[in-house]
């Protein structure tokens, strides 16, 4: 099955290593060195399709200068959008301009907008692929009936950022997934696994439960081109403990104000003061009081008094130090390697 989207993806080497369109952490610089790598590069967009368009560019430089690579068709390297909030009409300009791999959707309103945007980026640009990210199997099987994705990135709750509130892990929802596509005559449709893999070993067994690739985000936070404040990269190495030091709620989208996110999603992070305070009932209104004051500091509200979000998924234990893009890409790759073939030899 990996055959599947070593063929679309034919700069690629297996495994196939993603960085996860992290909105606002992921851009040019880091796509591009993924990509460059062996990997899928991905540009996280969120509001400012100007600063979309400036990682785009700096993605098209990097690579046009790295001769072996053909982007003559397509560039190779992937956008990812929320449809909830990303508006069709200027992204489309964009995807048109520069014909992105890969377009990655994430978080509709309703599965049909899923349909919409699938049906306008296929018109506009016919060998950009369309991945949607979805944590559930109900969610996989009704969006491959309305749109046809060329693949999907099945998320398990251990996944840092936002996600389905209601989910399981990628032990479970990688095989299920796979199972139920295979039984409607759909198993061609390659599955990427996401959700607490930080590693070698982790992406080892993801592809043993039926993933064609695996998405890391937590582990990108910690490469060198990565867009993150240094306070917030600190608390990542600091963290350890996955399991009990981060959390899924919704009231990290209540911080700055009301939550816009949908109703089916909630996001995990490391544990902060700000969610402390909530669970032991200090009102919404002093919460973002004193978020709104901390995030003012020269610590942007990630230091020791940690007030502001900090995106990781549980797997945040297993990262310690930072690397470039490449060398994480190159060690998770050759790492998930020798894991596979150890398990061979049982």
């Amino acid at each position: 099955m990996f055959h599947t989207l070593a063929k679309s993806l034919p700069w690629t080497q297996s495994p196939l290593i993603i960085n996860a369109p992290m909105g606002g952490f992921a851009g040019g610089e880091l796509a591009a060195a993924v990509t460059k790598a062996g990997g899928l590069g991905m540009i996280g967009g969120v509001f400012n399709m100007n600063e979309l368009h400036d990682h785009l560019v700096k993605a098209t430089e990097i690579l046009h200068a790295h001769h072996s690579l053909d982007c003559s068709k397509n560039l190779p390297v992937g956008v990812g959008l929320l449809p909830f909030i990303s508006k069709l009409e200027e992204a489309l300009p964009l995807i048109t301009e520069f014909k992105p791999r890969v377009l990655w959707l994430f978080a509709a309103k309703k599965f049909e907008d899923y349909a919409t945007w699938s049906q306008q980026v296929r018109e506009a640009s016919p060998d950009t692929h369309i991945w949607v990210q979805c944590g559930s199997v109900t969610a996989a099987l009704r969006i491959v009936e309305l749109c046809k994705p060329d693949a999907l990135a099945m998320q398990g709750a251990d996944a840092g950022g936002h996600g389905f509130e209601k989910g399981a892990g990628i032990v479970s929802l990688l095989p299920e997934t796979a199972d139920a596509l295979q039984c409607r005559g759909l198993g061609h449709i390659p599955l990427v696994g996401a959700g607490g893999i930080a590693d070698g070993r982790g992406t080892a067994a993801a592809l043993a439960l039926g993933a064609q690739g695996v998405v890391m985000g937590t582990r990108f936070l910690a490469a060198k081109e990565t867009i993150v404040h240094r306070k917030y990269r600190a608390a990542l190495l600091d963290a350890k403990d996955g399991g009990q030091n981060t959390v899924r709620s919704k009231i990290f989208d209540e911080l700055r104000g009301p939550n816009i996110w949908p109703e089916a999603y909630d996001g995990r992070s490391l544990v902060t003061d700000s969610y402390t305070d909530h669970v032991n009932g200090v009102s919404i209104e002093e919460i973002r009081k004193l978020h709104n004051e901390a995030v003012k500091g020269e610590d942007a509200g990630f230091g020791e008094n940690k007030r502001a979000v900090i995106w990781a998924g549980t797997g945040v234990g297993l990262i310690n130090k930072v690397e470039a893009a490449a060398d994480i890409v190159i060690q998770v790759r050759n790492a998930a390697c020798e894991a596979l073939q150890r398990v061979a030899k049982f």
